[in-house]
């Protein structure tokens, strides 16, 4: 499902003011996540080891966020996206971050927690 996102500061992509964005975290192929990560654990400076977590890696999430708006325009390159600042930042990383939670808008994988599942043992009744 195609989306918009509307910057608050312009950037400059193949010699076009550009002032939205449309993306899709549905369309980031396998190739374009294992991009994400390589270009996220290289911005990585520290040589000691570091434990990050899927939900907490922030430049992880920027730059699926990245592959999200290329995956729909495929003209768009990485360096031009690097050039956004400001609060466009955090709204490109957060539809990163949707995609890592699996939440992506229009999911009917809700559950009503109310209903039994199949395979519970039903513990109200008495033995």
């Amino acid at each position: 499902m195609k989306d918009t996102l509307y910057l608050d500061n312009p950037i400059l992509i193949n010699g076009k003011q550009v002032k939205e964005l449309t993306y899709d975290a549905r369309e980031i192929t396998a190739v374009q996540f294992s991009e994400a990560c390589a270009l996220s654990a290289s911005l990585e400076k520290t040589k000691t080891f570091s434990f990050k977590m899927r939900e907490n890696d922030y430049a992880l999430h920027l730059y699926l966020g990245f592959m999200a708006i290329i995956a729909v325009n495929p003209d768009i390159d990485v360096s031009d996206l690097e050039r956004v600042k400001g609060l466009d930042i955090n709204r490109i990383a957060n539809i990163g971050l949707l995609f890592m939670l699996g939440r992506l808008g229009g999911d009917s994988e809700e559950s009503n927690s109310d209903e039994q599942s199949e395979n519970t043992a039903d513990t109200s009744t008495q033995a």
